[in-house]
């Protein structure tokens, strides 16, 4: 991987990082370059992210590294959050993880509605 790769997919990192915290959550970087022995971004609940910023990407290659890194850190669903240049964010998951998270958060939504009774 050439250092504008590194670059490019280090600043994705910093991109996101910035856009979950105007959102409230807190995430954090990763340590830089690190080529697997740390996630990407931590302090995300129940995610394990992995960033892509590329123009062509392999989505199931991708997803197979976010797979394999959750599982190594047990931090989350894996999930793909990538985009080309000029182009908005997407995210990408497993249909079972997206609805394991549906259902935390309706479950989460339930709570707080019946503390507020």
């Amino acid at each position: 991987m050439s250092k504008s790769q590194q670059r490019k997919g280090r600043n994705g990192e910093l991109e996101i990082v910035k856009i979950f915290q105007a959102h409230g959550i807190d995430a954090q970087p990763g340590q830089a370059v690190s080529f697997g022995s740390t996630p990407d971004i931590t302090g995300v609940p129940g995610i394990h992210p992995e960033i892509k910023r590329v123009e062509r990407l392999n989505v199931p290659e991708a997803m197979a590294q976010a797979t394999r890194d959750s599982e190594k850190f047990h931090n989350g669903a894996s999930t793909l959050f990538h985009r080309r240049n000029r182009s908005p964010w997407l995210a990408t998951m497993r249909l079972e993880d997206w609805i394991l998270q549906k259902n935390k958060f309706k479950q989460l939504l339930t709570i707080s509605i019946l503390t507020k009774l």
